[in-house]
């Protein structure tokens, strides 16, 4: 009984160690995936000014973007953030921003600094 007890006592020593940096894991990914969406939206809006002769200060719809971005993706097929916060506003020549969402719930382990250049300049 005694060896029981103390196999199950390192097997939760383990587990007390392990989880707390699978979660740090899971949300650092998250972050990457998000701000690699960022990137391609960024790239995807230059793509459609060009290819629409469109000027800065215009603010093209997801929807316009769709087109710009590879099908059969999530981001396709919602134009959001894992969180469901959508990514927009997106306007001609500005990086799009973070949702604000996904920044609070991702700032312990993406600060500020993570998110350059698509950090939101109103936020600490």
């Amino acid at each position: 009984m005694v060896e029981i007890m103390i196999v199950v006592a390192i097997i939760g020593l383990l587990a007390a160690i392990a989880i707390p940096n699978w979660v740090r894991a899971r949300k650092r990914t998250q972050a990457s995936r998000i701000l690699e969406d960022l990137r391609i939206l960024d790239h995807a809006m230059d793509q459609y000014a060009i290819d629409n002769s469109k000027t800065s200060g215009v603010t093209p719809t997801f929807t316009d973007l769709r087109a710009y971005v590879k099908a059969g993706t999530v981001l396709y097929s919602t134009g959001a953030d894992l969180f469901g916060d959508s990514y927009g506003p997106f306007t001609v020549d500005s990086t799009p921003q973070v949702p604000e969402g996904a920044f609070a719930t991702l700032s312990d382990v993406a600060p500020l600094s993570f998110w350059s250049p698509y950090n939101q300049a109103s936020l600490p």
